[in-house]
């Protein structure tokens, strides 16, 4: 039998070239998600429930990246993460919180802390305007039992806009009005939508972020193959996702392919990404299948044990070099999702024909991953865990398995608590500019270009730092 040889990260480095490239900072890093989805940097937080809620998708999409909303809750917890999300930035949004005239003091508060919204819409039926409260109009209230209609702005003080109205237009409204929110209404005063201060600043200064055609975040979400999945997928499309993406450890099945063809048929204008795979056989019939993007990546990641579990996989290396060539044929773009260590993976991920890549195990710990942080031994830390983990499989709402009818595929760790998450991107994305400058690689279809060569024990050694006493 012959047994080809398969390679990691590790086991290779990029050839340096001439460069022209003056300054990496002259480098561009845009890149493509899916066939219709584009991003400014190629990094993608992980579907994971210790990685990526909604706080560490606005961060990710704030950077130009996009953070995947795990699955791994019921479909209204993800739902509304998924609107935290696409209601954290947006010019105009579409279906502003509203609250009744009798509601007291109590229940704003309450709603306030639920949703995270400062100010409300009054209006009883969902649809008339009847007045607007703030957190001005109820800071020096302290009867509780008020009615929002004794304390709201009434509706014949309001300043109201049409839901045609330029950004510019609403810009001098709330400026020579000296107000902060400008509800829209038609002829009827029907709610239409509302525009803050706070967005249009925000979409006017972040000109990094990934957004959508309506200036608001870019955020996707998982979505398994059994079960409520299609349910799932409406769900999270009547939400605003703008990707999903198929959560299946093994993404070569009949159970994958069927899953992307119904909700493609269900959903035909829903960016779906399909995986995970490790052969190039896997790519084309994901492609055939109909999806928007193919991740690659059996067993790579930090915290996954699958191949040591089943014997199974391929090393990252060598399946996306094996996968890309299918993936250019038909323009579908592929994601390298884990075995990220450092700044060079990255690199050479993309180089090898990676459009973007998936991290998990490098995001975790940070502070915009969910949990809390934990004191042990005088250090601050966050636990991860690889959804294929015994305490993930436990905890699935949808799982009805035994304790002992489960075979881990992943573990649960500590990890050290590394701070804010901008601060791993730019380490990463720093790595990318330098090692695009040594590549003479101005765009990352240039960085497809380089050489590759294979390297000893004694090349990767000679790689690090050595022969030193660290400080």
């Amino acid at each position: 039998m012959y047994i080809p040889t398969a390679l990691s990260y590790d086991d290779v480095l990029l050839v340096p070239k001439k460069s022209a490239i003056k300054s990496r900072h002259d480098v561009k890093m845009n890149t493509q998600l899916t066939k219709n989805i584009s991003l400014k940097i190629p990094i993608v937080s992980a579907n994971m429930d210790t990685v990526t809620e909604s706080t560490m998708a606005i961060a990710m999409a704030l950077e130009g990246g996009i953070g995947i909303i795990h699955r791994f809750c019921d479909i209204s917890s993800q739902v509304h993460e998924v609107k935290k999300v696409k209601r954290k930035q947006n010019i105009v949004i579409g279906n502003p919180f509203t609250i009744n005239t009798k509601a007291t003091l109590a229940e704003f508060k309450e709603r306030s802390t639920e949703l995270g919204c400062s100010s409300f819409l009054v209006s009883d039926d969902g649809r008339e305007l009847l007045g607007i409260i703030t957190r001005r109009d109820v800071v020096f209230c302290g009867d509780d039992s008020t009615l929002v209609k004794n304390i709201m702005t009434p509706k014949d003080k309001l300043i109201v806009g049409s839901i045609n109205i330029s950004t510019d237009d609403a810009k001098k409204m709330l400026r020579e009005n000296k107000i902060e929110k400008l509800p829209l209404v038609d002829e009827d005063f029907q709610i239409k939508g509302l525009i803050t201060e706070k967005d249009i600043m925000r979409n006017s200064n972040n000109v990094q972020a990934s957004k959508d055609k309506l200036g608001r975040l870019l955020v996707g979400a998982a979505v398994g193959v059994r079960g409520d999945y299609l349910e799932r997928a409406v769900a999270l499309t009547e939400a605003g996702v703008d990707v999903l993406v198929l959560d299946i450890a093994h993404g070569h099945s009949d159970n994958a392919i069927e899953a992307i063809k119904v909700i493609k048929r269900a959903l035909p204008n829903m960016e779906v990404i399909g995986g995970n795979i490790a052969t190039a056989q896997g790519a084309l019939d994901l492609i055939e299948a109909g999806v928007d993007g193919v991740k690659v990546g059996i067993g790579p990641g930090s915290i996954c044990t699958t191949r040591i579990t089943t014997g199974f996989g391929v090393p990252q290396l060598s399946a996306i070099l094996n996968i890309a060539p299918v993936c250019k044929k038909y323009g579908v773009p592929l994601v390298a999702d884990g075995g990220i260590k450092q700044s060079a993976d990255l690199v050479k991920a993309l180089a090898a024909g990676a459009d973007t890549v998936m991290m998990g195990g490098q995001l975790s710990g940070t502070e915009e991953s969910p949990g809390p942080a934990i004191n042990y031994k005088g250090r601050q830390y966050k636990i991860s865990r690889g959804m294929a983990s015994l305490t993930a499989a436990l905890s699935r709402p949808d799982s009805k398995e035994k304790h002992h009818q489960i075979t881990p595929e992943g573990i649960e760790a500590r990890v050290p608590y590394k701070g804010p998450v901008k601060n791993i991107i730019a380490r990463y994305l720093g790595g990318l500019k330098s090692g695009m400058s040594y590549g003479n690689a101005k765009t990352i279809s240039e960085l497809k270009e380089c050489q590759f060569i294979r390297i000893t024990n004694s090349g990767m050694r000679e790689s690090d730092s050595h022969d030193n006493e660290v400080l």
